[in-house]
């Protein structure tokens, strides 16, 4: 009787506990969600969070100089940080460029969800037989999921990243085999999509995450996505909750949520479906054909994960403290299709802003940092450096420069990964850098 009623509390304890442990996420996400109509949004002062209140004007002007036109960062849902420079105003638009990838893979999980595709289809299954130059038994190799993974096989020396004609579109290696930033086989998602939803981009967009949410925006006809800054601050409020908008769940497969977001390929550990992922041991850039060891954003925590977009469009999402980061506008500097040195510089200031929060990154923050990187055109160093040298892997000094100055013309360099050295003040710094 005794070991039956010690038995009887002990299960009674132990189903309190399950029922404790499994609504605790509930509580302790405690995000804000806006209204899905109208354009009330709660707001939260940075001092409340601990930050450091008088970093904020240094955050706006460094923005400022960076020609940004809107940036808002999130805290639990509500804006904790909202600038807008120039004539750009909150209900400006603006296109998201790559970083709208992002918003395309998420409607490829709800499509699979629905049962309207499965991503281990072939693509030629809705795009048809001959959509590619290839013979049938390669272009079969193709599924869904080496379009959301840059791993088509396809052919990405061509003139135009863009054309999705079949002329455009030919062999280069097997399915799956090899990781190439292309962006034809990303832009045939949406005629996938279309094919097996029987619905445009648009309508299949609104139907499923505008109206819910209250996102407001539109697909062009060249495959990019334009909206407000708000707007692209409620879908990466969507995705910081893993696809649920407050009670309403929108992407209920939290299989495909985690792969998303997850390193989808051992090619390019840094990419998801469509996603970029900081804090990976490794990353490989559009264009670029090398491994870079270390993490995608040295200056940003580890758990990141990010949508990238030409002319420095950005989405960061750092699950750990509930934080959305969006930042719109023209580029920082150079041309660059996803990452930019812009990344690390603005994490900086991002994390000099949040004085007490613990980061956890792993890479000491340099003052003299250059950028951007990867670079194209010109080099350009956050304070004066005396004398710089630019050195290959092989260890060979391929371009030297004893003026002080702050940019250098590059154009000449040859792509490729090299280390800088830059001395400035007698200090000598040293960085991997990546040429275009």
């Amino acid at each position: 009787m005794v070991h039956s009623r010690e038995n009887f509390l002990f299960m009674r304890l132990f189903i309190a506990f399950i029922f404790i442990f499994q609504i605790l996420p509930v509580f302790s996400q405690n995000l804000y969600f806006p209204p899905a109509t109208g354009n009330q949004w709660d707001t939260i002062a940075p001092s409340s969070l601990g930050w450091c209140a008088s970093r904020i004007d240094s955050l706006s002007d460094f923005l400022r100089r960076n020609n940004t036109k809107g940036c808002i960062i999130l805290k639990d849902g509500k804006i904790a940080y909202e600038r807008y420079f120039g004539s750009f105003q909150v209900d400006s638009p603006w296109y998201w460029a790559s970083a709208g990838k992002t918003l395309t893979a998420t409607l490829v999980g709800i499509a699979q969800q629905e049962g309207r595709l499965s991503i281990s289809d072939t693509s030629s299954k809705y795009l048809g037989a001959g959509w590619t130059s290839l013979p049938r038994n390669k272009e079969d190799l193709i599924t869904i999921r080496h379009q959301l993974t840059m791993t088509s096989g396809l052919n990405d020396g061509v003139s135009n990243l863009n054309c999705t004609d079949d002329t455009c579109l030919t062999y280069l290696a097997d399915a799956g085999t090899r990781w190439a930033y292309h962006n034809a086989p990303y832009l045939l998602l949406h005629d996938v999509l279309e094919q097996a939803t029987g619905q445009t981009i648009n309508n299949y967009t609104l139907q499923k995450i505008m109206l819910p949410t209250g996102l407001r925006g539109l697909w062009s006809n060249d495959g990019v996505f334009f909206s407000t800054t708000r707007s692209f601050a409620r879908f990466g409020l969507l995705m910081l909750n893993k696809g649920k908008w407050n009670t309403t769940t929108i992407l209920a497969d939290t299989n495909y949520y985690n792969d998303m977001v997850s390193p989808s390929q051992l090619l390019n550990k840094s990419y998801g479906y469509l996603w970029w992922l900081n804090g990976q041991p490794s990353y490989q850039l559009p264009q670029v054909p090398l491994i870079i060891r270390g993490s995608l954003i040295s200056a940003a925590p580890s758990p990141v994960i990010c949508g990238l977009g030409k002319n420095d469009q950005k989405l960061y999402i750092w699950p750990q403290e509930n934080l959305v980061v969006i930042r719109l506008g023209e580029s920082a500097g150079g041309i660059n299709p996803t990452l930019s040195g812009f990344d690390n510089q603005l994490w900086i200031e991002i994390m000099k802003l949040m004085c007490n929060v613990n980061s956890n990154h792993e890479t000491p923050i340099s003052n003299n940092s250059f950028y951007p990187n990867p670079g194209s055109q010109f080099l350009r160093s956050m304070n004066p450096i005396s004398e710089l040298q630019i050195i290959d892997l092989q260890g060979k000094l391929v371009f030297k420069d004893e003026n002080q100055k702050s940019e250098w013309d590059i154009q000449n360099l040859a792509p490729g990964m090299y280390w800088i050295m830059g001395k400035s003040q007698g200090v000598w710094m040293k960085q991997k850098w990546v040429k275009q």
